[in-house]
């Protein structure tokens, strides 16, 4: 499945439904045995012979949901996940099952105080405009709870670079696909797709309890900070140079053998590869490490620009990078890697 595909589809945490779907449906058309666990996730299965390795990605995306109908039929929001408030006025977005397209809103500028212009719009007051005329009309159409994504159009703004919502992480869902091809004889693959890593990594946690994996690795869409304003030495990673490998975030610290090797196998494949430069945030690599008796992990990471916001922008060399970094640690697992 590509990523236009991946990217186009809602499934902000809690509601991975849509997503979920396609998945499924995807592994089917391959013939790729999976179950579904009680959380959502879906847990694809490849090899029956050799170490488990648990390849994670979560499905979820940041997004927000409604929480009140105003009188005049505006619907005011809770964010889901880590979503700066700057980036929501005047965003399009779609809302509730039947994708209805709304606006976010707020007080014009003109309208404005003076110390209101110099600061950040709270949350409490943004709402989304449906063009209903009233209460009764926008509940006709929305109820509290109803889920809403960004509306961003997937587009390719120069050769290889690509412009779309969610890829956080939805390019961690198609890098999975892309192992999922390969025929692998030596090695337990474990491919899960997880639900709810924005609000908590809580689908990895339950994921890579049920499987025990003697290996793990999560594969995201991670922070590009090679901006205007942003120092050198504060870059996290950067576009267009490789696939990024974590050395430590919030949440996990990678096995120091699983990080030589991917370092070993970049330098020796001349795959292109950077480290994450920052400790901050984190992924699901945090709950698999910990799960049950705990295991090793790492993370291979593609640097997306923007990211938790309605549109980030990514390379597709560094997915290739990645794609080909990932494969060839694992054939390495195949040929007898241990950490």
């Amino acid at each position: 499945m590509d990523l236009r595909t991946l990217t186009t589809l809602s499934g902000v945490s809690g509601n991975e439904y849509e997503v979920r779907s396609a998945i499924i449906e995807q592994l089917q058309s391959m013939g790729i045995s999976y179950e579904c666990d009680v959380m959502g996730n879906v847990i694809a299965k490849k090899g029956s012979r050799g170490p488990k390795v648990l390849l994670d990605a979560h499905m979820d995306e940041v997004g927000l949901v409604i929480t009140h109908i105003e009188k005049n039929g505006f619907l005011r929001f809770a964010r889901v996940g880590g979503i700066d408030p700057r980036v929501l006025v005047s965003k399009r977005v779609l809302v509730g099952k039947e994708k209805l397209p709304g606006v976010i809103g707020a007080k014009a500028i003109h309208l404005q105080e003076r110390d209101e212009r110099s600061r950040v719009i709270p949350i409490d007051q943004l709402f989304i405009d449906i063009g209903a005329e009233s209460l009764e009309q926008a509940k006709s159409k929305v109820q509290p709870g109803d889920y809403v994504a960004f509306d961003t159009e997937y587009e390719e703004l120069a050769p290889g670079i690509i412009k779309a919502k969610a890829l956080d992480d939805r390019v961690g869902c198609a890098l999975l696909f892309e192992v999922l091809k390969q025929d692998w004889q030596d090695i337990q693959l474990y491919a899960v797709f997880a639900v709810q890593e924005e609000i908590g990594l809580r689908g990895a946690k339950v994921a890579a309890f049920a499987v025990e994996p003697d290996m793990g690795i999560a594969l995201e869409g991670t922070v590009c900070a090679d901006i205007p304003g942003t120092d050198k030495e504060f870059q996290a990673t950067r576009l267009g140079k490789g696939a990024a490998i974590s050395i430590m975030d919030r949440g996990s610290i990678p096995n120091r053998a699983m990080l030589d090797q991917l370092v070993k196998i970049a330098e020796n494949e001349a795959i292109p590869y950077q480290f994450r430069e920052a400790t901050s945030g984190g992924n699901d690599a945090g709950a698999i490490q910990q799960a049950k008796a705990g295991c090793p992990v790492a993370s291979v990471s593609v640097p997306c620009r923007c990211i938790h916001t309605p549109c980030s922008i990514m390379s597709m060399s560094d997915f290739d990078a990645a794609r080909k970094l990932v494969i060839k640690f694992l054939e390495s697992v195949e040929g007898g890697f241990r950490p």
